[in-house]
């Protein structure tokens, strides 16, 4: 089942957000109604309230931009420089909109909006000197000039200390979002701990049929008389297979080096039962990076095409191509369907395969099965780890 997992946040989290935001809307009603309650004179006026709201309203909007669209990038696709860039796109823009929009110094009430405030009165502005009785003092008394107002800043204190608590609540967001991830992680770590052991249980019981080590058995007793040395070599290929399945398949990660050789002792293996009318190809790299993958996710679809793509009485096929690119593991295999496939079509393990390749790689692996009238093919893309 496919989800966009990054774009749905949990409940919890969802909850925190609407809990903050809904005191924080709430503060400025219970500020006004205590100070209503306490003083008789006071009026409720809506107006102080909706001013502090649509101060809120900015911030409320680039939180919800930020938690939904831009903090995904950062916490679950890692993409540091497309974040970053957004934001210093975000911080810009928010301060300009801020200095443009700095509100205005409201007039005291009872004072006309655009009086200035008069000087307190003198002794000679009661009693202004006649006209004609001029004293010295008078004369030497500097004459009072109209002061002209500087201009405002660019930017002020007060925006200065918006933008700090934008950038304090956006990094409170991915604080919270970093949180849930870390949950979230040790949840899955610990249902994939369990499911490592239950797969591991569950593929000793069905991935490596009990048929085809009796086979190879068989194909082995017959070379001990005909190609000894041969038949040492298949002993040996059998043993690493059967020590790789007990020791590494519980594992969480192993050398991608030692799953490709695993891959390459099965096809081997499998290769003993049948004629030249079943053809086998096996195409990987020669040169495998040092990189980790998750043990026995391809052999399980190899035993399928083995076990559903081989037909005792036609000419039929099995392709196996396997390479690396962009740090990523691309895998394909095609085979022919048999005349009388098994009951359970797709083979027992494909639903387990995609349960783990979830628990595993969660929305960043694909998978693609195609099922058609003659052919079957299977085609995955997970990345590898370093």
């Amino acid at each position: 089942m496919k989800r966009n997992v990054w774009l749905k946040q949990s409940r919890q989290e969802n909850l925190i957000y609407l809990a903050i935001w809904g005191l924080l809307f709430a503060a400025p009603l219970l500020s006004l109604y205590m100070r209503t309650a306490g003083d008789s004179n006071a009026v409720f006026d809506w107006t102080e309230v909706f001013i502090v709201w649509r101060r809120f309203i900015p911030f409320l909007l680039l939180f919800l931009i930020h938690s939904f669209l831009l903090a995904p990038l950062l916490v679950h696709k890692q993409k540091r420089v497309a974040y970053f860039s957004f934001m210093a796109i975000i911080v810009v823009a928010f301060t300009f909109y801020q200095c443009s929009n700095r509100p205005e110094e409201r007039p005291r009430k009872g004072t006309p909006a655009g009086l200035a405030r008069k000087p307190p009165m003198t002794l000679e502005d009661k009693h202004p000197p006649h006209a004609n009785d001029v004293s010295p003092q008078a004369e030497m008394r500097p004459s009072h000039k109209p002061h002209h107002k500087a201009p405002p800043p660019i930017i002020g204190e007060h925006d200065i200390m918006a933008v700090v608590v934008l950038i304090l609540m956006l990094g409170g967001n991915l604080g919270v979002k970093y949180y849930f991830k870390t949950c979230d992680d040790r949840k899955r770590l610990a249902e994939l701990e369990r499911q490592n052991l239950e797969q591991q249980l569950e593929y000793l019981r069905y991935q490596i049929n009990p048929h085809f080590f009796m086979n190879t058995l068989n194909n082995i007793h017959a070379l001990v008389d005909i190609d000894p040395v041969k038949a040492k070599d298949t002993i040996l290929e059998l043993s690493k297979m059967m020590r790789y399945v007990l020791y590494e398949g519980n594992k969480q990660g192993v050398p991608l080096s030692r799953e490709l050789d695993f891959v390459r002792h099965y096809v081997t293996l499998m290769q003993l039962r049948y004629t030249d009318k079943v053809r086998i190809s096996l195409d990987m790299p020669q040169v495998v990076p040092d990189r980790q993958i998750a043990p026995l996710i391809l052999i399980t679809f190899i035993e399928n095409a083995f076990k559903h793509g081989v037909s005792y009485q036609h000419e039929s096929f099995i392709e196996v191509n396997i390479y690396i690119e962009n740090n990523k593991l691309k895998f394909t295999c095609r085979n022919t369907i048999a005349e009388m496939p098994n009951e359970e079509k797709g083979g027992v393990g494909l639903a387990n395969i995609r349960k783990r390749l979830f628990l595993l790689y969660r929305n960043n692996y694909i998978l693609h099965i195609h099922d058609d009238s003659d052919i079957y093919s299977v085609g995955l893309v997970i990345p590898l780890k370093t």
